[in-house]
């Protein structure tokens, strides 16, 4: 079962640092990772900058139309209003059909603000106790989205290539 994950950080510069700590457990099999993204939000920027970090051909990889309509759901919507609104409500229905809620929107776009980043990550396998101890001293929070198996392939089915 994957789970989708969303490390939140204080500074611009620290999912960038999470994320080479999180390789460095994938190399000792602690987690998989099946794709990621990152959001940099400078603090003198008006909106975030976001790119897919993996363009992996696996079966667990996402491609960049999941990424980018769920950043644009969580970040431009904001900016967008009403204009959207109605396309943004049927990418909303389809994202809670996978377990992304509007709760979760909401949360992630209210913590991820100028002068932070995030890491999403798309991952399996976690050994949970140890990574918490790995990344204790990062200054991190944690916003998690658990998906079940059928969320999962769902995911799987509206956003992997084939």
């Amino acid at each position: 079962m994957a789970t989708l994950t969303v490390f939140k950080f204080s500074t611009p510069e620290g999912a960038e640092q999470t994320l080479s700590k999180l390789e460095d457990l994938q190399k000792r099999q602690l987690i998989t990772i099946l794709d990621a993204a990152i959001v940099t939000w400078p603090a003198d920027k008006k909106k975030p900058r976001t790119r897919q970090l993996y363009n992996l051909a696996s079966a667990g990889a996402l491609t960049g139309a999941f990424w980018g309509m769920l950043f644009g759901l969580i970040f431009l919507m904001p900016f967008m209003g009403a204009l959207i609104g109605a396309a943004a409500g049927a990418i909303s229905g389809s994202f809670a059909d996978v377990g992304i809620d509007d709760n979760f929107i909401k949360e992630v776009r209210e913590k991820v603000v100028p002068g932070t980043s995030a890491l999403f990550l798309m991952s399996a396998n976690a050994v949970v106790d140890r990574i918490r101890s790995e990344l204790g001293a990062l200054d991190a929070e944690l916003i998690a989205s658990n998906l079940s198996a059928e969320q999962e392939a769902k995911l799987r089915e509206i956003f992997s290539e084939e």
